[in-house]
Order: C-alpha cells, then structure tokens, then sequence
C-alpha cells in the first residue's frame, strides 16, 4: 500500500483537474514550439491537501514526455529563514553536474556574483550586493535556459519560500517575456506577510493568466475516488460520507480511504459512522497518538527529522538522537511502512536533499508541533551543533540557533555573528540581520555588545537605513567600540541618516565626534565626511565660512593619503558649485588622483568613503567642460558595479551620472537609454531617494534637449517631479530643469516662480555657477517681454558668473541669452560670439542651438543647415525641426519670427 500512495494522492488530487491540466498542456506546447519563445508562468493557489503537489508532479510529466528539462523545488515551513534555499534547490543540482570551468563558462561575469548563493562557489568579499545577486540569479536561469531548453521550473509550497528566493521569483517573473523556459508555482493563500507576500503578489501579478484557484472536490468525484480505491460496491452513503468527513480535500480523501483498507471496513451505509474516527487519526492529534503508538524511538526519529525539515538522513538523525545505525534504520522503516515518512521521488533531485522526506507538508506540520517545546528548542541546539560539527558552516547551523533559548551563551553569539558574515557575503542581508538580533537577546558579553550592533547596523544599511540609525546610535553610546570601528561607525550612522533624508542631522553626527579627536588621521577623515554632507546639502543657507575654512585646509593637503584626497575633492566640488575658476577646479580634482588614475581605497566599491566623494570628483571634471574625463570616471563606476554585482542604488547612480555626461557631451540619445536605465534601477531602491531624483532630473532634462516635451511631461507627472524636493543637491539643478519644463509645457507663470525659487536657493549657499545651475538664462529669457529691464540685470549677471567661471561652455551659454535679448546686428553678432564660444567647447548640443539660433539672427541658409546636421548627430529632434521650419522659411522669403 505504501508503495501505491503516491500514485493514488495524484489520481485523486487530479480529478476536477481538466481545466488546470490544459493550462499546463498549453504552456509546455507554447515552450516547445520555438527556441525564441517567450517565456510563461502558472500559478495554482489552494489550501493544503487541494492538489497543488499532484499538478506539479502531472506538469513534470507532460513536459518530460514533449522532452523538455524539468527541475523542481519546494519550500518548508520550518526553513524559511535559511537564505537562496528554495533557488538553490532548484539550479543547483545542474549546475554541481557541470565541471567548475563549465560552470564559469555557463555563467559567465554572473559565476562570482550569483555562485556563491547558489552554493557552487565561494564568496568573493566581505558583502554582496542583494540586488545584483538577484539579477545573477536570474541571468543564471537565462544562461541554463539556453542550454537546457525547452527548460521547465516547477516551485512547490511557494508560500514557504524564503524571502531572498522570492525575490529572485518575482525579479525572474518579470524577465521571463526575454527567457524561454516554462515556470509553475504552486502556493497556499496567506501564510506569508511583509516583503515575503509583497514579492508573491508581484509573481502572482506577472502571471499571464489569470492565478488557478484550486476547489475542493465535489461529491460526484469524491464517490468516485473511493470507488476506485474500494471498489465499486462502497454505496453511495458511504460515499457521501466520505465527501462529508473530508470537506472533499483529496488528500485527506486518500489517507482515509487507506485507513479503511488497513482496516477492512466494509464500505457500505453501515460503517460509514467509523469514517470520522479513522479520520482523526490520520491528521493533527490522531496522526500524533499513531505516531506514538510505533514507540518512543519511532517518535523521536519523526521528531529529528522534523527539526532537520530537510536534508533528512538515516546517519544525521542517528546522530542527532544519539541512536546507534541500525536501531535509526529501523526507525526509518516503521515511519516509512506508517505513511509518515517516504523516500525523495528520485524524478526530482534537489539540492541538500538526503535519504528521506515527509509523505506531506501537513505531516511535517504536525509532527514538529508535537515536540515539547522545551524538547524542540534543546533538540535545535543539538542539531546546530551536528550541523557544525559536519563541516556544513555557521549559516547552515544557524536556523537553528535561532530556536534555542537566550542563555548568556558568549559562544553561541559567536557563532551567529559568524553566521551573519557568511549570509552577508552572499547577499542575504536579512539571514544576517536575524541572526544578529538573536545574538543581542543572548545577550553578548558587555565588551562586545557595541559590537555586535554596530554588525547589525552595517548589515541593514542598505535595506532599513531608518533601524540602522537606532543600532549605530546606541552602539556609539556604550563603551567597547574604540578606534577605527568607532570611526567608520560615525561615518555609517551619517550614511544611513543621509539614506532617510536626515542630512543636517548627518553632519552634525560627523562633526561632533570630530571634535573628540586632536590632530590625527581620524579627525582628517570625519572633517572630510563632514565638509562632504555639508557639500551635499540643499538647505536654505551654506554652512558660515565653511568655504573658507575648506580652502585653508585643503592648501595644507598634499594628497598623500586619502583623507588628504578626499579634502581636496570636496574642495574642488566647492569651488565648482560656487563658480570659482575652472582650471583650479580642475587642478584640485587632478592632485586627487594617482597617476592620472583613483587611488587604492578610493575605488567605486571602496566602502571607506562612498559613492558620494567620487560623484562629485566626476561632476567636477563634467561642468568644467573635461568631459572626456568624467565620462571615462562614470563608465569606470558602470562597469565597477556591474562586474561586482552591485546592481541596487550605487549601479542606478552609475547610470545616472554617465547619462549627466553623455548630455552634457551632447549625446542625447545614449543619455536617454543610460538614464531610463537608471530610473528602472531607482525604482527598485524605492521612490523619493537622492539617487531617484537625479535619474528623473536627468531624463527629464535630457528629453527636453531632444525636444521629446510631451515624454518629459509624462516622466514627471508619472514620478511625481515636483516639490518638495529631497534635502542633497541633485545634478542636474532640480528647480532649473522643473522650470524649464513648466516653461515649455505653456506654463510660464509657473515656470517664472521656480526659476526664482532656484535663484533664491542659489543665492542663499552661494552658488554662482551658470553652468551647474542655469536658472538665470533661463529665467532671463523667460522675463524678456514682461521686464526686459530685470531680463537686461539676469544676463548680465550670468555673463559675469560665466567669465568668472572661464569655461567656453559657461561664456557661450551666456552670449546665447545676451543675443535672445537684442534685436538687429548686436543680436546677430552676440549670437556669432556665442557660436565661436561654443565650437570649442565639447557641448556638441549647445554648439548646435547656438549654430541655429545663429542661422536664424543672419538669416544664413548655411548656418541653418550646420545647426541641423549638428542637432542630428546629437539626437535634438526638436532643434533640428525648427532648423529645417527656419531654413524652408528663408528659402520661401518669409521673415522669421
């Protein structure tokens, strides 16, 4: 009978099943058709018992017998809390079959990125970026698919996924139109909250077709079933009653049909009082009381294998139980024979998987709850300790070490600290964020205690910038974190409260622990960080004399180390943002680096300093017209974070800044597709971060260079591009291109009262860089007709600010709005001058407005046709249309306008 049970359990979960099944059929056909076809996601909800694992197990045969590559996995109630489980399952057991080199070639630049969660390969540094792994995960499934095609996944109890799979899922659910491989889920409804469900909500969403909900069984088929199994003469009462005590769940339906036939009931009106007896014992505390009843070490073998959940073998439990081999095996043979326990289907290999598994989740479910608690918790201590002791790591150990009692137990702190490096190293930020606040309830010694918070804090800086101020807080207020640790702690908690928008607070943080230290390397740094915050900050007022105090100390700085380097940045970045000469600028920013090149530590994946320090060298390099240079810095970012892995806040800022550069070079096209690039990216951070607003500053800018209005209109209405803005600077100046947009939508009025407002911003931190932020061309241009006198004041103004700054780009820009305010030959000559300025800058996209607008002052037809061939090259669609309607008009004798 035990041997049938698997066939019997898929009949009759299929039964009612057509609908399901053809759905399946379709998929598998829809897959095979083509290698370039699109790929598919099924989804069957239903409680437990319903079917789910029966469709899996009829998706597996269907897609098997059309010759396609089929590999499963299933999540377990008791391992949610074990990171890339369920993903691991899945490709790991292909990917272990392959040569390592084969693997590599596989895989690719995702093999050291991707390999180390799927556990074929060891981490390469001390923390992996979450995001990037994730999309590792899914190029992986996108390199295997094209080996193994036609590929099938089927995911079993998804519900009980772990988070860092479900991520993957959903990451994959949306990249399946691009990967031809076939996937099938199968969930409970609820079970799942937080992120968890959010990430299953966002699979369900992808799902081109409507989500399966499973139904229970009718009566007609519940009869049927229990005449295939009992044979036709069970009546139709007893039938019925089977329907009726099985609420027509086919699970349950099977247990308790193999209740009668271990029983010898006769299935007819007269028994069917027995059924619900029978079927008590095969569920909750009847399934416990039979579990009993095969004795103390069945028992405790059940229990064992409960607490392991997965990776269930004779040896381990033996160990774990302390049972010698045989009696184990024996054990195993009564648990077998009693329908609790089953050998793995050996048509689906998972990763980790050994000798045994539960008959189904609802047993497992039941069998663990069963075991005292205080049982239960010694019984996971054990457990970790043999897990330990087998070589398999402290991450592996450490689900366990979650259940045990806090106990002042200083080694186990250190072991879930180790746990939590190790979960780090492979992305799995949340795995080491629980293990480290289980440590704290330890709790661990006083002169660790800083410590360990400080961990906690730097392992949910990237995911919960608001939970990493509190730990970083109360680890700087207790003794036991000296030295550098302290140091780059400050510097942390100032990251973190920069990540929440809380700047100012930032840069007090930095400079009061400044003030603790005298003239040491430490102080250096946390004035550097400070000054950086400070240089980053959007308030209404400059930090008094902060500027001067900068350029005193950076006149000290020789860039002999990095701090040294580091201040002479800031100090660049100052004197740019304030629109002090452009060569200095661009000599400070040069003493910065080593040989032309970033020094070691400096680096794009450095976590000494950040991203911040290094984006305002690049931008300093981009307004001072060294274009070449700051491309050649953003790239270098790009394909840093891309060959690491880091495909979160840092890869979306990359692209934003080389999209600064390709606009500010003229590149309006390769601007748009980096940007958009970096707004998708954005969007995965989360909405209302620095780095989302400088993705849709950029691409809103660069849209309306190209003259694309109505797509730059819907880009802000769509990410909400309006105030208030966030409290760091953001490149481009966020109210300069806002009112720009408003101007050219029609809504001037509108876009008068944020040009001002930038002007007002501007004047109050001291920014006089024309280029930077080019309110006051705009704003000059705008209030011609109105108050030429005041439009006469504003260009002025910028023609000084640009002569101050010495760029050909600045000066060009303003002789542009000096010749939009004239009439006749003075017009016609400024716009020459503006054109001269601008052939030598390496703005190919101002050279072409000023080449046009040019045209038109001459009234020269070959002017016109050089602004259009240069507005073409550059992508300016709607630059190159008013060349063509000016060129037509001279050619037909008409005046401009």
């Amino acid at each position: 009978m035990t041997e049938a049970r698997p066939t019997a359990v898929a009949s009759a979960s299929l039964w009612e099943r057509d609908r399901e099944v053809t759905a399946i059929g379709r998929a598998v056909d829809a897959l095979c058709a083509d290698r370039s076809s699109s790929g598919s996601l099924l989804m069957f909800c239903g409680e437990a018992g319903l079917g789910k694992t029966a469709l899996l197990a009829e998706a597996r045969r269907i897609a098997e017998l059309r010759g396609c590559t089929v590999w499963s996995a299933r999540g377990g109630e008791t391992l949610r809390s074990v990171p890339f489980n369920v993903v691991r399952q899945l490709l790991q057991p292909a990917l272990v079959s392959m040569l390592p080199e084969e693997a590599r070639e596989y895989l690719g630049d995702w093999y050291d990125i991707a390999g180390p969660a799927l556990g074929i390969a060891d981490p390469g540094g001390p923390q992996a970026d979450p995001q990037g792994v994730c999309d590792g995960l899914v190029a992986a499934v996108g390199r295997l698919a094209d080996r193994d095609w036609p590929l099938v996944l089927l995911i079993d109890d998804a519900h009980w996924a772990d988070q860092e799979t479900l991520r993957w899922l959903a990451a994959l659910a949306e990249r399946l139109r691009e990967l031809s491989v076939l996937v099938v889920v199968a969930r409970r409804p609820g079970e799942v909250s937080g992120d968890s469900a959010r990430h299953l909500d966002a699979v369900a969403a992808a799902v081109g077709s409507p989500v399966s909900t499973l139904s229970a069984l009718t009566p007609d088929a519940s009869a049927g079933i229990t005449r295939a199994t009992l044979g036709e003469h069970a009546d139709a009462p007893f039938c019925r009653e089977v329907w009726a005590v099985t609420g027509g769940n086919p699970y349950e339906t099977v247990e308790l049909l193999a209740k009668v036939q271990d029983s010898e009931l006769i299935p007819t009106e007269s028994s069917a009082g027995e059924l619900r007896a029978l079927n008590r014992s095969a569920r909750g505390r009847g399934l416990v009381a039979r579990l009993e009843g095969l004795g103390v070490d069945a028992t405790r073998f059940a229990w064992a294998a409960a607490i392991l959940g997965n990776g269930i073998s004779v040896d381990l439990v033996a160990r774990l139980t302390t049972m010698d081999r045989d009696e184990a095996a024996r054990c195993a043979a009564l648990l077998r024979t009693a329908r609790i326990l089953t050998a793995p289907d050996p048509a689906e290999p998972r990763a980790g998987d050994g000798d045994l598994e539960f008959v189904h989740p609802l047993i497992a479910t039941a069998v663990y709850n069963s075991i005292p608690e205080g049982l239960r918790t010694a019984m996971h201590g054990i457990a970790a300790q043999v897990v330990t002791d087998s070589g398999l790591g402290a991450a592996a150990a450490s689900r366990h070490l979650l259940q045990v009692h806090p106990d002042d137990d200083a080694e186990l702190v250190d072991q879930l600290r180790e746990a939590a490096r190790e979960h780090l190293a492979v992305g799995a930020p949340d795995a080491a964020r629980r293990c480290l606040e289980r440590a704290l309830k330890e709790p661990p010694r006083p002169e660790a205690h800083a410590r360990v918070l400080y961990e906690l804090g730097c392992a949910t800086l990237l995911t919960a910038p608001a939970t990493t101020i509190g730990h970083l807080q109360t680890a700087l207020a207790m003794p036991g974190l000296d030295g550098d640790a302290r140091v780059d702690a400050v510097f942390r908690l100032s990251q973190a409260l920069l990540h929440n928008d809380q700047l100012e607070q930032a840069v007090r943080t930095v400079e009061a622990e400044a003030a603790r230290h005298h003239d040491d390397p430490a102080r250096l740094r946390l004035q550097a960080v400070q000054y950086m915050w400070e240089g980053i900050y959007a308030g209404e007022a400059a930090t008094p004399g902060r500027s001067e105090r900068l350029a005193r100390l950076a006149r000290t700085c020789t860039g002999r180390d990095n701090s040294e380097r580091a201040l002479l940045i800031l100090r660049a970045f100052d004197a740019m943002t304030h629109g002090e000469n452009a060569e200095e600028v661009v000599e400070l920013a040069d003493r910065a680096l080593v040989n032309g090149r970033l020094a070691p530590g400096l680096g794009w994946t450095d976590t000494e300093w950040g991203i911040e320090l290094l984006m305002m060298l690049g931008s300093c390099y981009a307004h001072a017209d060294r274009l070449d240079r700051a491309e050649s810095l953003f790239a270098e970012a790009l394909r840093a974070y891309t060959t690491a892995g880091w495909s979160g806040g840092h890869l979306a800022l990359a692209n934003a800044f080389l999209g600064l550069a390709y606009r500010r070079q003229g590149r309006l096209r390769d601007a748009e597709e980096v940007l958009r690039a970096s707004l998708r990216l954005a969007e995965r951070v989360g909405r209302g971060l620095p780095l989302y607003w400088s993705a849709t500053c950029g691409l809103i800018d660069t849209l309306l260079a190209r003259g694309h209005v109505d797509q730059a209109w819907s880009i802000a209405e769509r990410y909400g591009f309006a105030p208030p803005y966030p409290s760091t600077i953001v490149l481009p100046d966020t109210r300069s291109v806002r009112g720009r947009l408003l101007l050219a939508v029609g809504r001037t009025k509108e876009g008068v009262n944020e040009l001002e407002a930038a002007e007002k911003a501007a004047a109050a931190r001291g920014g006089h860089n024309p280029v930077l932020a080019p309110w006051t061309v705009d704003l000059a241009r705008a209030l011609a007709v109105e108050d030429p006198a005041r439009a006469a004041r504003l260009a002025t103004d910028a023609r000084r600010q640009a002569e101050r700054f010495g760029t050909d780009t600045a000066i060009g820009e303003a002789l542009r709005c000096a010749a939009a305010l004239e009439t006749g030959q003075r017009k016609v000559r400024l716009a020459h001058q503006a054109v001269t300025y601008l052939e030598a800058s390496p703005c190919l996209y101002e050279h072409a407005v000023a080449r046009v607008e040019y045209g038109m002052a001459a009234r020269s037809a070959a002017e016109l046709n050089r602004g259009l061939a240069l507005a073409r090259s550059c992508g300016a669609d709607g630059l190159a249309q008013q060349a063509l309607t000016a060129r037509r008009t001279l050619e037909t004798g008409s005046a401009l306008p």
